[in-house]
């Protein structure tokens, strides 16, 4: 909820009413009665001045300044979003384990050198922001896979569970791409939905769990889900940090093979009808999310609805009151001589 005015410009008129007040100041002669002697006025020379005046004036120009307020129509808007999911579910496998730290050449973040890790995840976040429209959810995997966050619309609580998500939660010694794969399955089939994606990045081979790889691309396969693959890493070899100089603090780092196996992914994703791609760098992995985000798109209806709390009688009543007020005084109390 927040406060505004629908016709702000109209605001613009109240700083008239101190020029006009000025004028009308000026305007005319002082009112003054004639006398044929000063004795017959002689009791009432010691009597002050009446404020009325000066106050009666100034009701009649706060009222006015009411009513300008009124006149730019002042409300509370309450903005009510109605959503219509697009019908694509998609669930992203993160891999977590050690070698996610590892630092390759093409990897930058803002000109800077950054690990695989730190980039899959500033990517992933553009990619989030882009499907608006699409249940989202999260899947961590190292060693062992877990679910982060389920499908879901609710895409802020994505971004800041993501924004939250470092490496080492969980035990990073191994690459279990299987169950993080099989994981991601059964979150998507109990959905009803157009089409089920699942967007795995790893960086490695599958050594741990008890799924392997191709088992669970067949059990996509059957559940109409379809698995994009991304290999994490340059081909070659990638810096790794492997401690610090005592004397200088600076990181040391020694030069390990980069081992993606490709062979699995690429098989994973032609069984199910997606692709594998190769992310050697960090306009790479933007470039395949776009692709992603290009083949996977369904349009959505949204529909927003905004509603007003208008406030103009809140300004116009308490002008009216003054100027009600502003005439009984000036007819009673500070009734002026004819």
């Amino acid at each position: 909820m927040t406060f505004t005015f629908a016709h702000p410009h109209l605001l613009w008129l109240l700083l008239l009413l101190p020029v006009l007040a000025w004028f009308k100041g000026r305007r005319g002669r002082q009112p003054a009665f004639l006398y044929s002697s000063v004795q017959l006025v002689k009791g009432i020379i010691g009597i002050t001045r009446s404020s009325a005046g000066t106050i009666l004036p100034k009701l009649r120009w706060l009222a006015l300044a009411l009513f300008i307020c009124a006149l730019a129509q002042p409300r509370f808007v309450h903005s009510e979003a109605t959503v219509s999911a697009s019908g694509v579910d998609i669930v992203v496998a993160l891999d977590l384990s050690g070698s996610m730290a590892d630092e390759d050449e093409g990897f930058q973040l803002n000109g800077k050198q950054a690990n695989r890790f730190i980039i899959a995840k500033d990517v992933l976040k553009k990619f989030i922001v882009k499907r608006p429209s699409d249940r989202l959810g999260l899947v961590v995997f190292a060693s062992q896979a877990f679910v982060a966050v389920p499908p879901t619309l609710d895409h802020e609580f994505l971004l800041s569970s993501l924004e939250r998500m470092e490496l080492g939660v969980i035990n990073g010694n191994q690459t279990a791409i299987g169950s993080a794969l099989s994981t991601s399955i059964n979150r998507l089939r109990d959905l009803k939905s157009k089409s089920k994606i699942v967007i795995l990045m790893t960086d490695g081979q599958n050594n741990a769990g008890k799924v392997p790889p191709l088992t669970a691309a067949e059990a996509a396969e059957a559940l109409g889900v379809k698995v994009y693959t991304i290999g994490v890493g340059t081909r070659g070899v990638a810096r790794r940090a492997v401690g610090s100089d005592p004397f200088s603090g600076q990181k040391v780092y020694q030069q390990v093979q980069v081992d993606v196996d490709e062979e699995t992914l690429t098989a994973i994703a032609k069984k199910t009808g997606g692709r594998y791609y190769r992310a050697d760098s960090t306009d790479t992995l933007q470039k395949i999310y776009a692709d992603i985000d290009r083949l996977e798109k369904t349009e959505a209806e949204v529909k927003k609805f905004t509603h007003y709390s208008e406030l103009f009688p809140w300004a116009v009543l308490p002008g009216l009151f003054l100027l009600l007020l502003e005439t009984i005084l000036s007819h009673t109390i500070w009734r002026k001589l004819p």
